[in-house]
This record gives structure tokens, sequence and C-alpha cells, in this order.
């Protein structure tokens, strides 16, 4: 991975390695007078952790100029370094750790997921890939890495701020409008400068791959209706730069928030057509989905976004669901 790469006056992007198919994570930092902002942090694995060492090295941070740690959401690529970078703050200074900063949502999300004791966990995510038509013994095996992810989320942090859509923060000299875009994840936040134009924009507009927008057993209903509102109102914005959570940069902001409205048109209706004689997620993630390649991590997001796109379809009135043993979707 390539250390920092300063892709905007006082902003600098860090490339952080993950264990899944996204392949890395972007992390950013920004300075100003008051010391550093970090934005994202990255899943807590041993790699990770040294390049965040060698990132301050190289910028000459000592772990006491880390301000605060700002999270656009608490995916555990996002958010799984959060309480290590804090704990790395408080030991270098007498006075408080640097707090977390996130949205109410966000919160809500950890203590339903990563601070809920495991077994809960895992009768909850049996239940719903069962009621997604799931065959047993699949449920097992695609569910068997989330002790590790869930793992790696730790230590969680001790201190968090919340922060609201509405608002305004500084950071790196400049002052960004909090936005919520919610979809990808329920209390998903991106941060514009509308003065330069620029947006840091986690997992809500990315190049070259899509957001995953799934629905799971502890979402808001439709997740991909609030994630298409989201879009529509976000292509308005001016942006000459969007700085992404994965992948590339962004430089033409409209063109490719209308490439990602344009692929779910498309895949709602492979959805469509693929439950033209009745079927279950599952069934229809199959059809839509190639799973031969796919890893157990890569089967779990495959139903659920299928179910967020079927759910979707519902909304339209374009599907019926009946709820028996099994969600079961037919053309109305």
């Amino acid at each position: 991975m390539d250390l920092p790469i300063e892709v905007a006056e006082n902003i600098y992007q860090i490339e952080l390695p993950l264990p899944f198919a996204l392949r890395s994570v972007n992390c950013y930092l920004l300075r100003d007078e008051a010391g550093w902002t970090i934005v994202d942090t990255g899943l807590n694995t041993s790699l990770a952790r040294g390049i965040w060492q060698e990132t301050f090295a190289a910028l000459k941070i000592a772990p006491d100029m880390i301000g605060r740690i700002v999270l656009t959401h608490s995916h555990p690529d996002h958010f799984g370094l959060a309480g290590w970078l804090q704990e790395l703050g408080r030991q270098a200074s007498p006075g408080p750790a640097p707090p977390v900063l996130m949205s109410p949502l966000e919160v809500q999300f950890i203590q339903a997921t990563w601070s809920r004791p495991q077994d809960e966990w895992f009768q909850d995510i049996h239940h719903f890939f069962a009621w997604c038509g799931m065959p047993e013994e699949l449920i097992s095996h695609s569910t068997g890495g989330v002790a590790e992810i869930r793992q790696r989320t730790r230590p969680h942090p001790q201190v968090t701020e919340l922060i609201k859509p509405g608002e305004t923060i500084a950071m790196g000299g400049r002052k960004f409008q909090i936005i919520h875009t919610p979809g990808h994840s329920d209390g998903h936040l991106i941060f514009y400068d509308e003065a330069d134009r620029l947006v840091l924009c986690g997992d809500q507009v990315l190049m070259s791959i899509t957001p995953n927008i799934s629905r799971w057993h502890f979402s808001e209903f439709n997740p991909l209706k609030r994630y298409l509102d989201s879009l529509q109102q976000l292509a308005s914005l001016k942006v000459r730069l969007g700085l992404p959570g994965h992948r590339a940069l962004i430089t033409d902001w409209p063109g490719r928030v209308a490439e990602l409205q344009a692929h779910h048109a498309v895949r709602l209706e492979r959805m469509l057509a693929a439950t033209d004689s009745g079927a279950t997620p599952f069934q229809v993630s199959r059809e839509v989905f190639d799973f031969s390649n796919f890893t157990p991590h890569d089967i779990r997001f495959a139903v659920a976004e299928t179910l967020a796109h079927l759910d979707y379809l519902v909304w339209q009135e374009k599907l019926s669901r009946e709820d028996n043993s099994v969600w079961w979707f037919v053309t109305r």
C-alpha cells in the first residue's frame, strides 16, 4: 500500500488493506492549527496498524496530535481501528482521549452488531437468512467468518460524540456541511466543503464498484429507496473532487451519480424478471449473481442486497411478498 498522498490542501489519503474482495479502504487525515482529524480508520489488523504507524512517522504526527476521529459510518472497515487509534492518543497525552464522532444511528448500529453478545447476534442472523430461503448448511458456511470480523472492531472506542446532519464541522482548515446519506448504512454521513467543491463521501459514491445496499435484520426498511433518494439530492451538489472510502478519486461527480442510478435501474429489472414465477431472496440472488467464485462474505452480502431490491419492488407495487416459513416474492 502507498503511504499518504496529499489529495487536496491539508488532506492526506491513506490506503489500508482488507482481507476480503474490497481489497482496501481509503482513510483520510486532515491537518489544521488544532491538530489532526482522522476520517475513517480501517479494519483492526496488524498490517493496518503498522501502516498507520508508518503514516504518522512520514507526516511527523505524534499520537498526542490526533485531535479526533470522525466516522462516515460504522461498518468494520471504517470503524475497526477507531478504538485503537483513540487509545493511542490517550496514552500519549495527560488530557482526555481524542473523541470518536459519528451519527446517532451509527451508534445504534454498533450496539446492535459489534457490541451485541455473539450468541444473540448469530441467532438473529441465522433466522434472517432462513427467512431469505438460504439452505441450512449454507447459512452456517456463510456466517462462519462473522466472529472474526466482529473481533476486528475491537477495542471499541470509549469516548464518543454525536454529530448530526445539518450541522457543520471544521476539519483541515475547511468548513464541511454534514449530510445524511442513508442506504449503505442507516446513519451514513458525508462531509461537503461547498467553498472548495470537495466532498468526503465515504461509501455513498464510489468509482468502478457500486456501494452495497443491503437490508439486514437490524436495518430500517427499504434502504434502496433511501439510497436512491439521497443520490438524487446529491446529484445537484457542485463537486470538483470526491474523496471516497474505496477505489479511485471521483472527478466527474454528476456522471458517476448517474451511473449508479442506472446500475440500480438495471438491477431492479433483473430482480423483477427473476420473480416471475415466485422466488425467495436466496433464489433470486442465485439468478442475478454468480456464486461460483463467491466467498462466504460475498454470499451474505449478495442475499442481503437482493432483499433490499425486492423490498423496493414491493414498495413500487411491482411485487407482492408472502410471509410463511420464508419470504416469498411474486410478480403482481
